[in-house]
């Protein structure tokens, strides 16, 4: 008998009040546009009350070390499970977190050489380089020191008696200059770019050579370069420099990869102990494909078990896409999408079961090739016995569900309503927005814009990229595209934005502000309607600013207050003064057009421009709808968007500029189907202002907008770094080598 999740009278945020039921055990997939309701429902109700629940089983005291979840506005959630929220969360990490610290691989490799690695070396320990006994000893198992750059300290061109070292305190005259002016090692008035190899080792590195006392003038007879003597005074401890100098030196000092180790973080011993002429920073550095295949080279009966367990973990994360990543690449270096789908293949080989598992988004940053890895995984968790329930927009993720649910009509306090429940046939015949968008299949671009004048980028070797530059047509509309980690943010990101750094970037990354910022501010718009407030009441502007006069007095603008309760953890109460609309008592009395202003910052963007008549504040707000955010409020704070909110928040501060070249990564990102089209409208708009755009992306539709296609392959990792074709996107169909063309033709 088929059991259910069910929800009475859901009410949160923008929620209907609705009944709902979702199938246990089953895979439900929540559809519905940007700001619907799907993660109200999801994350705010499912995984809140399923958190909140499970937390009540611990004392007080444990509780304190515990997120701190809030009770869902619904009456009743019944036959909830334990809830385990995949999201789209960086998994971050300091240089010690690695792809194989934090999937618990390393552990399992370092078993594997502790016990067959030669010469034998002892304790599994031995292979860490988070311990003492595995780390290299200069950089302690960071693989990269901070030291002194050179070019920033040296002028080649001139000599010693010119002033050719560049670091505070090394003046003409001084006592540090004259340690090496009168040492009689060098001639003072030959450039630094005429030394030989023999002198600027000296100069440079040298330490602890005596130095007749006849040169020094009574000053120290000992002898040390300018490397050593800098690292010395101050990276290794020393007190030489004060904190002013210390300041002043930071300009001079960059991180630079360990010259002890190479950057491989063991120590000599560790790497000097090999399996099949490898050593453990080898295994730790190749493609997780690569590293299965010389495992499956290991024939030792000995050491069968664990290398089935190191094999299968391997598989999982192969399977969902990640072949092209190592080991040693850290956490904080994997995008959302692949720290996303790092969680997915840990909770594979959990053995609980009768989970709640919780997506957000999981084919966010996955070439149309992978999507079938990631249903799989889904499947997988699904069959374990478990209910997987996910968030998401592309249409072949869709397919997988057993149960469907979408919610709408609109967004905002158009949304909030259950429009279809059922199976994705029954999805595709009906009368809602995700129903519709499946039929509404994009063409080529019949008309591409043409041009000839191109800017390009030096060859570049960055991670996998095979001396590849990137020419880009400048007036049109770029697309890179290729399958995960191919190299497109290698070449976008990390070479053509430093070597052009007028380009505008608009990416997901959080938009900077606090709990105090909000659209209205982040835009600009708030100063005008503090001041549209102040000429029609005839009062001081401050008073409509929670920040400034207007802020109640009880919480001080914040809207709450915080209480500390003794032992336990301080929580934040709703302030009973302002009912935490943040303002004090007197302001609510002034109004505009009958509206006070916390009325004002509770409307929706399109609520605010048919409001609005001040034709500052409706440009801005008009910008802010055609990003398809006429949903959000102008009063909400901007530390509760998702990234494809801030990304497009960003952009439509930027859609009145003309001349520049702008770079998108994955706008497409949160977006349904039906949103789509109002972003290339955005990016046309862009174009015909004389802009030129660079969208990295995977959304099929998007790359047919295109007026020029740029494909990066073959495929990820080792396989990628080359640029396979760029030109009209409906004449990739002659690249044979195109993973990506397949897709777009359909193929």
């Amino acid at each position: 008998m088929q059991e259910y999740i069910k929800i009475h009278n859901a009410r949160q945020n923008n929620l209907k009040g609705f009944d709902l039921q979702i199938p246990k055990r089953k895979i439900t997939i929540f559809t519905g546009v940007s700001g619907s309701g799907k993660s109200s429902i999801v994350f705010d109700t499912i995984a809140q009350e399923a958190g909140r629940q499970l937390n009540e089983n611990f004392s007080k005291f444990v509780q304190n070390f515990l997120p701190k979840y809030s009770q869902p506005e619904a009456d009743a959630i019944d036959n909830l499970s334990m809830a385990v929220v995949v999201d789209q969360s960086r998994l971050g990490g300091n240089s010690r977190s690695t792809l194989g610290t934090i999937t618990d691989i390393n552990p399992l490799i370092r078993l594997l050489f502790s016990r067959i690695g030669t010469p034998y070396l002892g304790p599994a320990w031995n292979f860490s380089f988070n311990d003492p006994h595995g780390m290299c000893p200069a950089c302690e198992g960071i693989g990269r020191i901070v030291g002194l750059n050179l070019d920033k300290a040296l002028d080649l061109e001139k000599s010693l008696n010119e002033g050719a070292i560049l670091l505070p305190g090394y003046k003409i005259g001084s006592w540090l200059l004259k340690s090496f002016t009168n040492t009689g090692f060098f001639d003072n008035d030959k450039p630094l770019k005429d030394y030989s190899k023999e002198e600027m080792a000296k100069f440079l590195y040298a330490s602890g050579e005596k130095i007749d006392s006849l040169y020094m003038e009574g000053m120290s007879s000992t002898y040390e370069g300018l490397v050593a003597r800098f690292n010395r005074s101050n990276i290794k401890g020393g007190n030489e420099s004060s904190a002013t100098t210390q300041k002043k030196i930071a300009a001079f000092m960059d991180e630079q990869t360990c010259p002890e180790c190479q950057g491989k973080r063991f120590n000599q011993k560790v790497l000097d102990c090999k399996i099949n002429d490898y050593s453990i920073a080898d295994f730790l550095a190749m493609q997780l494909d690569e590293l299965l295949e010389i495992l499956s080279e290991i024939t030792d009966e000995m050491i069968q078990p664990v290398l089935k367990n190191l094999q299968s973990r391997l598989q999982d994360l192969i399977n969902i896409g990640l072949d092209y990543v190592s080991l040693n690449r850290e956490t904080a270096t994997l995008s959302g999408g692949e720290s996303q789908r790092v969680k997915m293949v840990k909770h594979l080989s959990s053995s609980l079961n009768d989970v709640i598992y919780i997506f957000d988004e999981p084919s966010i940053g996955l070439h149309p090739r992978d999507v079938h890895r990631l249903n799989e995984l889904l499947i997988k968790l699904r069959d374990k016995g478990n209910t997987v329930i996910v968030v998401e927009h592309d249409p072949d993720v869709i397919k997988v569900a057993d149960h469907i649910i979408d919610v709408g009509p609109r967004a905002g306090k158009n949304g909030g309503h259950i429009t279809y429940e059922g199976s994705y046939e029954g999805l595709l015949v009906s009368d809602t927005l995700t129903g519709k968008a499946f039929g509404q299949m994009a063409d080529f671009k019949s008309e591409p814009r043409k041009t000839n004048d191109f800017i390009e980028t030096t060859k570049s070797t960055l991670h996998n990229l095979k001396h590849t530059s990137l020419k880009v047509p400048l007036g049109v509309f770029t697309v890179v595209t290729g399958v995960a980690g191919s190299g497109k943010s290698s070449l976008v990101n990390g070479v053509f934005a430093k070597e052009y750094p007028e380009a505008i970037t608009i990416d997901q990354s959080a938009v900077a502000g606090n709990i105090r910022s909000n659209p209205a501010t982040y835009s600009g718009i708030m100063n005008d309607i503090r001041k549209v407030f102040s000429a029609e009441n005839n009062v001081s502007a401050g008073l409509f600013s929670y920040n400034s006069e207007g802020a109640c007095e009880t919480c001080k603008g914040h809207g709450h207050i915080k209480m500390e309760l003794s032992f336990m953890d301080s929580v934040e109460i709703l302030c009973q003064a302002c009912g935490g609309k943040r303002f004090k008592e007197e302001v609510y009395q002034y109004k505009l057009k009958e509206k006070s202003i916390d009325e004002v910052l509770a409307m929706s963007i399109t609520e605010a421009v048919g409001f609005f008549e001040e034709k500052s504040i409706q440009r801005k707000l008009k910008q802010i709808l055609e990003v398809g955010l006429g949903y959000m409020t102008l009063g909400q704070p901007l530390n509760t968007l998702s990234g494809g909110e801030c990304q497009r928040l960003k952009l439509a501060k930027e859609l009145s500029k003309k001349g520049n070249i702008y770079i998108m990564d994955e706008p497409t990102t949160g977006l349904h189907m039906a949103d789509i089209k109002s972003i290339l409208d955005i990016i046309e708009r862009l174009v015909n202002k004389g802009n030129t755009v660079i969208v990295i992306e995977h959304n099929l539709e998007i790359m047919k907008a295109a007026d020029w296609l740029i494909d990066v392959g073959i495929d990820g990792g080792i396989r990628g770094g080359e640029i396979l074709y760029e030109g009209i996107p409906e004449n990739i169909s002659t690249c044979k080598q195109s993973i990506t063309a397949r897709y777009l033709m359909g193929v």
